[in-house]
Order: structure tokens, then sequence, then C-alpha cells
């Protein structure tokens, strides 16, 4: 069994006409995609809160996948026509052959080393070092496999710095990762919160997985100190939030308030260049730095000074 696919380049005010178009002359699915990827003209696009909604590539490619049978070439016909279009856009095929998906996927995904006593191993996998602390964790639903380098920058941080009996929060959760890392490392109590139900469940999930105390661990869709209107909330030693820049901005105060005096906080999912605009925010609070930085994102930490 073989399908057919259909790359065509075209350009951002196009590129919503054009995959309704595709799923209307038998595309099975569609996919957009920066025809600059993997070079030096790549354009990062991730969808940030507070930012322009359905922004695309500037150049970008839209791709169909068709029946083994289809003519792609009469279906270029009929989008050319569809789109009113004086050419032909230019266009390549591709076929694809079936494969053990659940296979290549897992091929993927191997042991991931953060440190010399720190792993993330897959299921499928026997654990490189057994006597290392290995968190168990499988590709899922939730953002958090340990393979970015957001994950890995929080995780190395928490490796490092995380002292024993520490309170965690840890916002914006996805996977648990970053939760369940610090119970391992030695947390007394940790919480994990984020907007999606679907991180929530795996979340604990992963947790069980990873055979943590359920007293120990809680995760839900939203924090108490939302709508605490007491000055007396109850705040954790250290708070992680491996999010996007936008998102961090926007919850400073809410990040702020759940770190005790004295107590640190730990953010990611910040690009390099925005590293100095996301710090502004929080230095009246804490004495913030860069503290690490892997390929183009950093990990931003501090200490609070100052509480509110």
């Amino acid at each position: 069994m073989s399908w057919k696919t259909i790359i065509i380049q075209i350009d951002s005010a196009s590129v919503e006409t054009l995959s309704e178009a595709l799923m209307e002359l038998g595309a099975l699915s569609v996919d957009i995609h920066d025809a600059a990827a993997g070079t030096d003209q790549e354009q990062p696009l991730y969808g940030e809160p507070g930012l322009p909604a359905g922004e695309v590539w500037r150049k970008a490619e839209v791709s169909g996948i068709f029946e083994h049978d289809a003519d792609l070439d009469a279906v270029m016909q009929l989008i050319t026509e569809a789109l009113r279009l004086k050419d032909i856009p230019s266009y390549r095929k591709e076929t694809i052959e079936a494969q053990d998906w659940v296979r290549l996927t897992q091929s993927q995904f191997n042991p991931i080393c953060i440190s010399s006593r720190l792993w993330i191993v897959p299921t499928w996998h026997q654990p490189p070092d057994p006597s290392a602390i290995n968190l168990v964790l499988d590709p899922g639903l939730a953002f958090g496999t340990g393979s970015h380098p957001t994950t890995q920058l929080c995780l190395a941080w928490l490796d490092q710095n995380l002292q024993q009996e520490e309170t965690l929060l840890d916002y914006g959760c996805g996977s648990g990762i970053l939760a369940i890392a610090a119970l391992k490392l030695g947390a007394r109590h940790v919480t994990g919160i984020d907007i999606d139900p679907h991180a929530v469940k795996a979340s604990y999930a992963n947790a069980l997985l990873n055979a943590c105390e359920s007293s120990s661990c809680s995760f839900a869709s939203h924090y108490p100190i939302l709508t605490a209107d007491s000055d007396d909330v109850e705040q954790v030693d250290v708070v992680v939030a491996n999010i996007l820049s936008n998102p961090l901005i926007m919850l400073a105060p809410i990040l702020t308030r759940a770190v005790r005096a004295g107590g640190r906080i730990a953010l990611s999912g910040i690009l390099a260049s925005q590293a100095d605009e996301v710090m502004s925010i929080y230095s009246p609070w804490f004495d913030m730095h860069i503290h690490a930085e892997q390929e183009d994102w950093v990990l931003l930490t501090g200490t609070k000074t100052m509480d509110v």
C-alpha cells in the first residue's frame, strides 16, 4: 500500500485557499510548513499568545496526501483554475510507502543523557545505566519528551540546583517530566499546572509509570493562587516554567507570587533574542540572569529578593 504526496510552493496569502482546494479535490490530509526550513532563511513561528493569529511563513509549502491512484497533474491543473492563477505553481510529487509506523516512531526516541545520574528512557529501551535516576517517558499527547533543548536546560538545572525536601511548581507541565524529575531528585512535593486537560491526564499517567507517590504530586488545570484573595497563600521553594516568552511575560505576577522569599525561579522556552525582555519583567523581584544556553534557547534563573 502506498500514497502519493504533492508539495506546492505558494505565497502566504494563498495558503488557506490552497489547503481548502486540496481537501475538496480529495486530499486525505494537508500540511503547511516553511519552504525555507533547515536553511538560514528559516522563519521561526511559535503561535504564542499575544501574537497575530493565523500567521504563516512568508514562503510556505503546502503538501497534500492522496490515494495511490490519484492523478496529481490533473489536481494541479484544477488548483490553478480554482485559485485563478496565471501559471501552474511550482510543485513536486513524492510517493509514501507503507511502513511499520509504530516502529518508525519509536526509532526516533532513544535514551537521553541529561547528566551522569539523570536519564530519560522510553519504555521500549533498557536503561543504559540502571543505577542512575531514569525517567521513564514515552512520546504522547502532551509536550515534553526530553528531546527539546528547553526541556533539557530545565532538567539539567534541576539536577544541579534542586535541594532535598524542597517544594516545586511546574507551570505548563505538559507531560509532567519536570515535576517527576524533581520528585526523583528529592523534592518533597511537586505541583503541575497545565491548561490542557490532556496534559494533566498525561502527567498523572507518567507519574504512575515512574512510581511516584500520589501524596507527593498533584496535577491540575488551575492553580489556587490565581483566585486567592488573601495574602496568606502557600508558596513554593522553586517555580519552573518551560513555556514561551509571551506567556511568561503575561504570567509574571502569578509566577512571582508563587515563589517564597528567597526561593528560586527557572524560566525556559525563551529564544536568546527574547531574554532581555523577559528578564526585565521579572527583575523587580528576582536577581535574574541567563543560566545556560542551548542552540538558540536560553534558561533564565533568579532568586527572589522582594516579596509580593
